[in-house]
């Protein structure tokens, strides 16, 4: 819980900086859920609607970007006040960026729509993301409830996600050798899976701030990391033409 100031509007202006966090975290987990789903749907009009509604989360962060730095400015905080609003300044940035990687997807699914793919290839993709939004939705419950057991807990899941992403990358290159027709679609899909990947690594990066608003200890762990796809090596069939 918060600290009660002697300053009751100083209390509510961290409060609404807090709410209005809740709020984006809020509009990033639907942008991302949105965006799969129109993936999987093929659904080219709510995938249009994702990538125009990232522009809302760019106006929460200048928002709460904005009023972290009229608070520093007019309250001077210290010790743990001045930690919740960096915090604060750190989360927004992170969904932000969230936000741009739900975007990206949804142009990933405009781009492949009204091409065949089997839904098979889109299934990894999609409980790839399940857990990705499990873990966005309990690092928020962590900042809300300032828990930095659950915050570390979330810190730590970062390695499955790789490991399901090193798993996928592989899978649909596998697609890809087997069947030429796949190669476009699976090449769009690779980046889908790349931006859910990243969503992981921001939801992490916010476990590491909760944990520091809190404690006000730095994580000095090496962060735990599992992606193997940088060593995946691949071999194309080659064709002989003759003329």
């Amino acid at each position: 819980m918060m600290p009660e100031h002697t300053v009751s509007s100083f209390d509510a202006e961290l409060k609404e900086l807090g709410r209005k966090i809740v709020e984006m975290g809020g509009q990033a987990e639907r942008l991302v859920a949105d965006s799969v789903g129109a993936l999987i749907r093929r659904d080219g009009t709510a995938a249009q609607r994702v990538v125009v509604m990232d522009a809302a989360i760019d106006h929460m962060q200048r928002d709460i970007e904005e009023k972290a730095v009229l608070v520093i400015a007019k309250r001077q905080p210290m010790a743990s006040d001045l930690r919740d609003i960096v915090a604060t300044l750190r989360i927004s940035n992170d969904l932000e960026r969230i936000g741009d990687l739900a975007k990206n997807v949804g142009k990933r699914v405009l781009a492949i729509e009204g091409e065949y793919h089997p839904q098979k290839l889109v299934r990894g993709v999609e409980h790839m993301t399940d857990l990705v939004l499990e873990q966005l939705k309990e690092v928020l419950d962590a900042y809300a409830g300032r828990d930095e057991a659950k915050a570390l807990e979330v810190w730590r899941k970062d390695a499955s996600v790789d490991t399901m992403y090193t798993s996928l990358f592989r899978e649909l290159l596998t697609y890809m050798m087997e069947d030429p027709r796949n190669i476009s679609v699976c090449t769009h899909l690779l980046f889908c899976a790349k931006n859910i990947e990243r969503i992981g690594d921001h939801a992490t990066n916010v476990a590491e701030t909760v944990y520091y608003m809190v404690t006000g200890n730095m994580l000095s762990d090496d962060r735990p990391k599992a992606d193997a796809s940088s060593e995946t090596t691949v071999t194309f069939p080659t064709r002989t033409l003759q003329g």
